[in-house]
């Protein structure tokens, strides 16, 4: 009898053995092929569309950025995605579409959305418990609508991005560009809709697709001169230190020269001028000959300290390593690696200027921005503050996170007065970006846009500035090939305006 049960007992673990095997082999072995098969690609959409999507939220809680709703019609799917603010979030939310997938916020955090990660758990075991169709859960964005909206306004029909953050917790409060589009063309309708939406928005020469805020990268011009300056603080160089000042440098090594924006000269054309002076006035021959003395690697040092990642040869371009995360699939601004340098002497001079082979962006150059307004201490860029379960409980948190120092706060300080005078006193460029009772620090930057194209304007700021204050936003805006001025096109004539309006629009409410 006992060895009758042996025999029992052995081949119901042999048989659990196959079971398991099998399960396995389905589950991880097979389970590419499987889901890869042409029939069940229909059927995971169906299965994925019978989950009611949670909704993605701006900063507010309230305003609803995308959501799920129940479909309409003669349709095999239970729901739909709808984005009531259109173009306005587009880029910041990205599309879920059946046909095209995910992008965005959607494709980031879609285990939240979709209702599968870890945290929803005890959501998901509840729903089944009580026999309700399982949920998503809801994403909040840090976004504030009134200032997303202020920033679409000020930018109006030019082409270009804004940038805004927070320099205490790193939360990006506005992020717009412009032109953008709607996801909802790429969620809804018929098929041959949404493939005829596709192939537009493709093959638009403005690549509405992409954000200019955070996606493209451009020359900054003048605004890299915060790197310049911080750089040569950092090495003991005061912003009091004299500096010659001939109306055109003389490069080493070749024939080309450095000349100040406009043929014009510097101080007034006195044979020395400050730092602090040629910052304020964005002198190019002062910042190239800083450039040249602080050499490639202390230069090519403070970049990297600022988020700047290194680039490879220009006919490589690519980023090397990563650098400060970020929800969304970003493109970080770049500086040479020194050893570029070695035969490119008088490259230098133009790097320091934000010219050759440097590239950013408004989020980067925000980022920046935010660094000085924080004291020397750079925050990594947040876009989601929350998420909550289906009954509105937060499952998880998304808070301050440091990504290093890249100025000591001596630096720091010093660079807020710097900034403060381009914006305020007689013969700043920033002139434009003042405000009557909120002290504004920023610089302007002007960058060569290709041969016989008008410049890129550039703007980059943060307020309150003011001596005892904290400061609240950090901004930065670039308008791409001149805007409405074209070769007139200066930071502080085009750009400069658009970030006052959206520092008044968020600080005078």
């Amino acid at each position: 009898m006992d060895r009758q049960i042996r025999r029992l007992g052995f081949a119901f673990v042999g048989l659990f053995a196959l079971l398991f095997a099998q399960v396995a082999y389905i589950q991880v072995v097979a389970a590419d092929r499987i889901a890869n098969q042409p029939g069940n690609a229909a059927r995971q959409i169906r299965a994925e569309y019978e989950t009611q999507r949670g909704a993605i939220l701006a900063a507010d809680g309230k305003t609803v950025l995308a959501d799920s709703i129940a479909a309409t019609g003669d349709t095999t799917f239970a729901y739909e995605r709808r984005y009531p603010r259109g173009e306005l979030y587009g880029q910041i939310t990205g599309y879920y579409s059946r046909l095209y997938g995910r992008s965005g916020i959607e494709q980031a955090l879609n285990p939240y959305l979709a209702g599968t990660a870890s945290e929803l758990a005890t959501s998901n075991l509840t729903d089944l418990i009580l026999g309700r169709p399982r949920k998503g859960g809801t994403v909040v964005t840090t976004v504030v609508p009134g200032l997303q909206e202020a920033a679409r306004t000020a930018l109006g029909d030019l082409h270009g991005a804004v940038a805004a953050i927070d320099p205490e917790t790193g939360a990006v409060l506005a992020l717009y560009s412009n032109p953008g589009y709607d996801p909802t063309e790429l969620s809804t309708g018929s098929l041959d809709e949404m493939r005829a939406a596709w192939e537009q928005l493709n093959a638009d020469p403005d690549k509405p697709l992409l954000s200019k805020a955070f996606q493209e990268l451009y020359l900054p011009g003048s605004t890299f001169k915060l790197v310049t300056a911080s750089a040569a603080l950092e090495n003991g160089w005061g912003p009091e230190k004299e500096w010659p000042n001939p109306l055109i440098l003389d490069l080493p090594t070749t024939d080309d020269d450095l000349a100040n924006f406009g043929g014009s000269s510097c101080n007034g054309g006195s044979k020395t001028v400050t730092m602090a002076e040629a910052f304020k006035e964005s002198c190019n021959v002062t910042f190239g000959e800083i450039g040249l003395a602080l050499g490639a690697d202390r230069l090519a040092r403070q970049a990297r300290a600022y988020g700047f990642c290194p680039t490879l040869p220009p006919d490589q371009p690519g980023c090397l390593e990563p650098t400060y995360p970020f929800t969304l699939p970003a493109e970080t601004g770049r500086f040479p690696e020194p050893s570029y340098f070695d035969q490119r002497i008088p490259a230098l001079a133009y790097s320091a200027v934000g010219l050759d082979n440097d590239l950013s962006n408004p989020l980067q150059l925000a980022l920046v921005s935010a660094t000085i307004a924080n004291g020397g201490t750079m925050l990594e860029p947040t876009l989601e503050s929350q998420v909550r379960d289906p009954q509105g409980r937060v499952v998880k948190e998304f808070g301050p996170t440091i990504f290093g120092r890249p100025i000591s706060t001596a630096t720091a300080e010093t660079m807020r007065q710097m900034m403060v005078s381009v914006v305020n006193d007689p013969g700043g460029t920033g002139s434009a970006a003042a405000l009557p009772d909120i002290t504004v620090a920023g610089k302007t930057g002007t960058a060569t846009n290709g041969p016989d194209q008008p410049p890129n304007a550039w703007f980059t700021a943060f307020a309150p500035a003011g001596e005892t204050q904290t400061p609240r936003i950090a901004v930065a805006v670039i308008v791409l090939d001149g805007g409405n001025l074209g070769n007139e096109a200066t930071g502080g004539r085009v750009a400069a305006p658009i970030a006052r309006a959206v520092i008044q629009a968020y600080l005078g409410g």
